[in-house]
This record gives structure tokens, sequence and C-alpha cells, in this order.
């Protein structure tokens, strides 16, 4: 989780570096004309913190929380988007989340800081209080995507009020997707969310100059066929002569999923275990990318659902990561 820790006076900002020193990953950011050693040194709070809100994982602030929330009233967007900010008073006794408590990880960060530094937690968020698990909660422990935010509140209200709510799953958590569900209840309205696993490798080739609109309308057509959904796609992978080619790189990155790069020694070693084509192999040294490519940045934990769909000198494969829940 990358941090950055904001502070506007001196004792604040020497606290900030005590947190650095503690936790891996911590940006502080310091007034200059404190001049505190180990820290990025700012002149102006306000830009600073505009200008890397959304660069950040999390934010926690050691100053009051009336001016946190005047700063971060304009930069927030929505739970499933923002970053986690909490609140630590300078004298170091509470640490407060204040936003994006189970989506942005806030309230998991504010229990690290209570556990490291002996802070006092606060902690509003109803589910949490009360000891039940959120909708939005579970999806992260699942490492699953949510269809609906607002389906989402609902069902969690449901959980808090101490009504029944049912968590269905799939064989053994992890070997079947139902395509339907049946529920048989005497209730006359049933709220009902649905979460998406992020278990879908995308491995991907291309001619060279395609363009981000056909990669991404092939991706679309082909996650069609299937009936899957965007929502469950893990990462792309692509081998490394096409790291650098625009359409692939666009596309992964309007989708906010990362693009891991296969080098053509890696495919060597599985590329006996793909039916490819020698022409391929001639020209760039392995004879088939998108199959062993996806194959090799997954858990290998599964199986093909698309080896090889091909269009207009593109080529996409799906691998269907097992579904695992972890406990924690």
């Amino acid at each position: 989780m990358k941090l950055a820790v904001w502070t506007v006076t001196r004792g604040a900002g020497l606290n900030g570096v005590e947190i650095k020193n503690k936790i891996e990953g911590v940006d502080v950011f310091t007034l200059s004309k404190f001049k505190i050693d180990n820290s990025i040194q700012i002149e102006n709070f306000t830009e600073e913190l505009n200008e890397a809100f959304n660069k950040y994982d999390g934010h926690i602030f050691i100053m009051a929380t009336g001016i946190v929330i005047r700063k971060i009233a304009s930069l927030i967007k929505s739970k499933d988007v923002d970053p986690a900010v909490v609140v630590i008073d300078e004298g170091m006794n509470f640490v407060i989340s204040l936003l994006s408590g189970h989506l942005g990880g806030a309230n998991d960060l504010t229990q690290n800081l209570h556990e490291i530094f002996g802070l006092v937690p606060i902690i509003t968020t109803s589910s949490d209080v009360t000891g039940k698990i959120a909708v939005d909660t579970l999806s992260q422990k699942l490492k699953c995507n949510l269809k609906s935010l607002e389906a989402a509140k609902k069902v969690t209200s449901l959980i808090v009020d101490g009504k029944n709510v049912e968590l269905s799953l799939p064989k053994n958590i992890c070997n079947e997707n139902p395509e339907g569900v049946m529920v048989i209840s005497n209730k006359e309205n049933l709220e009902i969310v649905h979460l998406y696993p992020e278990n879908l490798v995308i491995g991907i080739g291309s001619r060279r100059g395609i363009e981000k609109e056909k990669v991404y309308e092939f991706l679309i057509e082909t996650l069609k066929k299937h009936n899957l959904s965007l929502k469950s796609i893990k990462h792309f992978a692509t081998v490394d002569l096409k790291a650098d080619e625009k359409g692939i790189v666009e596309a992964a990155r309007e989708l906010g999923k990362e693009l891991k790069i296969v080098s053509r020694e890696e495919i060597l070693t599985v590329e006996d275990m793909f039916h490819g084509s020698e022409f391929v192999k001639k020209e760039i040294g392995v004879k088939a990318v998108s199959e062993p490519c996806a194959y090799l940045t997954s858990s290998k934990d599964g199986k093909f659902i698309e080896i090889k769909a091909k269009k207009d000198g593109m080529t996409i494969s799906i691998y269907e990561e097992r579904f695992v829940y972890e406990k924690r």
C-alpha cells in the first residue's frame, strides 16, 4: 500500500518521519520552512495534496480533522475509487478512519497504526462496530469486484440489521461458475449483490500498429462469447516485443489493469505445450504468444476458457484461475 503522510506543523512532521521509519512505502510531506530531514519538503500544502491525492493508495493526515475534511472535500469521488484517508492528532493519541474504510482499506490501516504505535483506533462503520462483515469488505477478502455499490449497501444494511443473508458460492468455492441462480424464499423482495472474482488472465498478441479501439472491441467480443465480465480480468500479458505496442498498452490502461510482459526466453520453456505457427517463430523467435503469456503469468492452477481467438491480426487467450478463498 503506497501511503502519503501529510503534516503542516513541526511536531506533526517529526511524527510523520517516525511513521515512515516503521512502515514501508511511505512518503512524508512537510512544510519546507521546518527543514525536516527524511521528508518531502513542500511550499504549498493544498496544491501538493490536490496533485498527489489520487497517486496514493492511502493518506495519513497528522492534523485536525476539520482541516482534512475541508481539504479533501473537492477531491473525493466515490467509495470504489477514493483512497483510504485516516487522521491522527499531533499528540499521537488517536487514529480515525475517515474515508474509504472498507474498499479503500482505511479501517485496516487504522488497525495497523493502532498496533504499531499504540494509538486508540476510532472506526465508525456500523458493520465493524457490531462485529459483522460488510459486503464491500467481503468482496475484498474474496478478491472480487462489486457489480453495484448500491446493491452492496442494501445487502450490508440487512446484515447490520440482523437479517438472514445467504452467501451463495460455487461448489467448493472454486470448481464451478454458475450461469444462473435459483433462490427459494417466501420473501417478496430480495436484495442481491453480484461479486466478480478477478481470476481471468488475458494473453494478447497483435500486429504492429494495432489501434486501442480494435483491441477493446475484440476483447469485449471474446468475453461475450463465453459470458465473461470485464470486471473479472486480473491482468493482461503479452510478449516483450509488444511491451510498447500502443493499442495494447492503452487498452489495458483504460481498463485499469496491469500489463505483464513475458520474455521470449520464458515462452521457449513452455511453447511445446501450445499449438503455434512456424511463420511466427521465424519472425519473432517463438511460435505462440497469447497462450503462453497468459499461462506463464497465471497461478497455473486453472484452465483455458479460450485457447486462441483470432481477428484482424490479433490473438486473445483467456486463462481462468481456480478461485480459492483464502481465510485471514
